[in-house]
């Protein structure tokens, strides 16, 4: 029975599968990027259980982002001053691409809440010198596209 209230469930799936989305890509680049992304989540499904809530948005990331990976990583490498996304942790560089691909291709999610989403990722998994450097790199993409219609 509802109350009638909003249900912030939706924000807590997407987080979380958010969550799970950086563990299959970090394996995933781990194993030398074989196979696509949308085959390393469908074995990651068949060991692992993952909220069916999680999932369309976990898989909606994951295609996404198997697909315009090249694009992703232009407009990430655009951003860094001094660096190469080759030079960066293979987590760091994960966060980024997920987030990028939020960003650049998922409308419905707006810039800023995948921007703290990738810094709560970095504080968790990685340090806040991670999430600093996330903030600035995303903050980067955010604004050039905002110049650039």
């Amino acid at each position: 029975m509802s109350d009638g209230r909003p249900r912030s469930g939706g924000r807590v799936d997407r987080t979380r599968a958010r969550a799970w989305a950086l563990q299959i890509l970090y394996a995933w680049e781990s194993r030398g990027s074989q196979g696509s992304l949308v085959d390393a989540l469908d074995r990651t499904l068949a060991t692992r259980r993952v909220s069916i809530r999680r999932q369309p948005y976990l898989r909606l990331l994951l295609e996404i982002l198997d697909r315009e990976l090249p694009s992703v990583d232009d407009a990430l490498g655009s951003c860094l001053e001094n660096w190469t996304l080759e030079r960066l942790s293979r987590l760091d560089r994960s966060i980024l691409r997920l987030a990028a691909t939020e960003i650049l291709f998922i409308d419905d999610v707006p810039a800023p809440v995948s921007i703290q989403e990738a810094i709560r990722l970095a504080e968790h998994y990685s340090g806040e010198e991670s999430a600093r450097f996330v903030n600035g790199v995303l903050d980067a993409l955010y604004r050039r596209g905002r110049s650039h219609p």
